[in-house]
């Protein structure tokens, strides 16, 4: 008969050393800061979605990598003022990304209007409503929107963290 021999590995998860988990994990969520973020997020889609309106207007020709941007100077804005590391830090991010997108198409809509038609761009955004505003949307929708729209979400999403360091096994 053959001799058959058994090796048996044992495997252990390693062990987290408390103090050090403290200090990776419930100390950065103690300095976390919801409301600046939602705030430092609305303040940047709001500015990220003005300069992109002012840049197709003045080129006359809506670059959809913009989107991409938005995404990016919304996720670094939350996570520089919310300092997060929650998951809802990532929404907020996304939804402002989002917001920042759709705000961005609707504002370089009406400074196109505005330029066509000779009308003062206050006056046109004075006179907007939601039927309106869908309209418009509606109208100037492409369908490539979605995948920018989709990036910028996930950016908005993915850069509104803090990294966290690994916390250190003990044996």
């Amino acid at each position: 008969t053959e001799h058959q021999e058994t090796i048996k590995i044992e495997f252990s998860p390693p062990q987290i050393n408390p103090s050090h988990l403290h200090h990776t994990v419930e100390e950065p969520r103690a300095q976390q800061r919801l409301f600046q973020a939602v705030v430092g997020g609305g303040a940047a889609a709001l500015l990220g979605a003005s300069v992109w309106a002012a840049i197709t207007v003045a080129t006359q020709f809506q670059i959809g990598w913009m989107a991409v941007a938005l995404g990016l100077v919304v996720g670094l804005t939350v996570r520089s003022l919310g300092k997060g590391i929650d998951k809802i830090f990532g929404i907020v991010g996304s939804v402002w990304a989002l917001t920042a997108c759709g705000l961005g198409n609707l504002l370089a809509v009406c400074g196109v209007l505005s330029v066509e038609e000779s009308v003062p761009l206050l006056t046109i955004l004075s006179a907007l409503n939601l039927d309106i505003i869908g309209q418009l949307m509606a109208v100037t929708f492409s369908p490539i929107d979605l995948l920018f729209y989709g990036i910028a979400m996930y950016e908005g999403y993915r850069l509104s963290f803090r990294q966290l360091e690994d916390p250190v096994a003990t044996d």
